[in-house]
C-alpha cells in the first residue's frame, strides 16, 4: 500500500513572460521500503513535484495524498514536521547551532522534552556515523559529507516515514556520494522508510529500487535500474 501518492496532479504558474505547466496530470504511488530516484533534465518538473510531495506547494489540479489523506486538508506545517522530511543539496543546517542541537531541533518543535530530544539526537547521529565529539561542533567544522549525514540524522529525528531528498549529493565527491546513498538505501531497506531522491546523478539511479523519469512535467517511465525492465508507464 502506498504511503504517498499523486492523483492527476498538475501544477501551473505564470511568470513575467508566460504560463508554465511545470507538472502535467501525473499519477504515481510511493511505497514504504523503497528507494525512488526521480531523474530528468532541468525544467522537467522534478523539483516542483518534490515540493508538492513535501507540502510546500499544493497542486493546481489533482491531489497529493499522505496515507490516503489529501495534503490540502492537512495542517501542512504539522505535516512537514511529522510526516515528511526534506534533505537539501546545501544541507540547510543552522550555522550557529551545534551538530547535536541541529538534530534535536525537530524533536523540540514537536514539544519533546529536552532530555528525550537529546537522547534521540544522539541515537540518530550514531546511526549515520557521526561521533559524539563531532556532535559538539558547529556545522562549518565538518566536511560536506559529514554535514549531509547530520542533515539525514535531523530528518530521522522528525520520526517521519518519508524522506524526500533534493540533489542530496550535488555538493559531494564520489566517495561521499557513495556513503550517503548507502545510508539512504539502508534506511529504506532495513528500517522501512520511503526514500524519494531527485537527482541528476546516474550512479544514484543505478542504486535505486525504482527509477522515475520525468519529461516536460510528465512521468514517462517507471523502471527497475537492476534489470532495466519497464514496469509501467503513467502520464
Amino acid at each position: 500500500m502506498s504511503i504517498l501518492s499523486m492523483e492527476n496532479v498538475s501544477y501551473t504558474y505564470r511568470n513575467r513572460y508566460q504560463t508554465v505547466n511545470a507538472v502535467c496530470n501525473v499519477s504515481y504511488e510511493f511505497e514504504l521500503g523503497h528507494v525512488y530516484a526521480v531523474v530528468g533534465k532541468s525544467g522537467s518538473g522534478k523539483t516542483t513535484m518534490l515540493s508538492m510531495l513535501a507540502g510546500l506547494d499544493l497542486p493546481t489540479e489533482g491531489r497529493v495524498l499522505f496515507d490516503g489523506k489529501p495534503t490540502s486538508t492537512l495542517n501542512r506545517d504539522r505535516y512537514r514536521r511529522e510526516n515528511v522530511a526534506v534533505i537539501y543539496q546545501s544541507f540547510n543546517l543552522f550555522p550557529l547551532m551545534t551538530v547535536k542541537e541541529n538534530v534535536m531541533y525537530p524533536s523540540r518543535l514537536r514539544g519533546i522534552r529536552k532530555k528525550d530530544a537529546l537522547r534521540c539526537a544522539s541515537e540518530k547521529l550514531e546511526l549515520v556515523g557521526i561521533s559524539e565529539q563531532q556532535s559538539k561542533r558547529l556545522p562549518f567544522m565538518l566536511s560536506g559529507g559529514e554535514q549531509q549525514r547530520v542533515a539525514i540524522a535531523r530528518a530521522l529525528a522528525s520520526e517521519s516515514q518519508v524522506i524526500l531528498a533534493d540533489e542530496p549529493t550535488g555538493n559531494l565527491d564520489v566517495e561521499n556520494t557513495k556513503n550517503i546513498v548507502g545510508i539512504l538505501s539502508d534506511l529504506s531497506h532495513d528500517m522501512g522508510y520511503c526514500v524519494v531522491i531527485v537527482t541528476h546523478d546516474l550512479s544514484i539511479a543505478e542504486r535505486a529500487d525504482v527509477v522515475v523519469r520525468m519529461v516536460d512535467g510528465r512521468i514517462t517511465e517507471d523502471q527497475s535500474p537492476h534489470d532495466n525492465a519497464l514496469l509501467h508507464c503513467r502520464s
